[in-house]
Formats: C-alpha cells, structure tokens, sequence
C-alpha cells in the first residue's frame, strides 16, 4: 500500500504541515503502508529541509525504515515502512 501527502496546498502554514506529516505518518503504521510519498515541491527547498527535519526527530524516525530522494524529481520524497 502506497500514502501520498502533496504539500503543495499548505506550503506556508507552519503547524498544517507538521499535522499534515505527523497525520500520514500515523496512517502509514496504522494502515501498515511500505511507502508513503511526499511532495514538498521544488521551489526554493525550504520546505523540503522542513520535512526531512521533521522526519529525522527522535519520536518519528523509529517509526519509518528509511528516506529517498528522489532522484529524477528533486521535489518528492519517499518514506519506506517495514512493518512486523
């Protein structure tokens, strides 16, 4: 099962997007997803700092295998699951 969250929408609104992320990760674990795909857009790159910033606390990172850039498409993100 593959999640997709597209930041494009909320892009300025601090708190939306930590409960956007917080909320898809969270469904991932429950729906026991393998990949959830994030969009933060190309821009300037702040966005995409901001998600991989909140992808790396603590309390989240436990949660997820691991991150991929994607390399044709420096405005997507990948997060894999392995679940037990």
């Amino acid at each position: 099962m593959k999640l997709k969250l597209d930041l494009h929408d909320i892009y300025n609104r601090g708190h939306d997007i930590d409960r956007a992320l917080r909320g898809i990760i969270d469904e991932a674990v429950a729906k026991k997803a393998t990949l959830v795909e994030i969009i933060p857009g190309k821009g300037s790159g702040a966005l995409k700092k901001k998600v991989l910033r909140f992808l790396d606390q603590k309390d989240v990172k436990q949660l997820y295998h691991r991150v991929e850039k994607d390399s044709k498409n420096f405005g997507r993100l990948f997060v894999h699951f392995r679940h037990k």
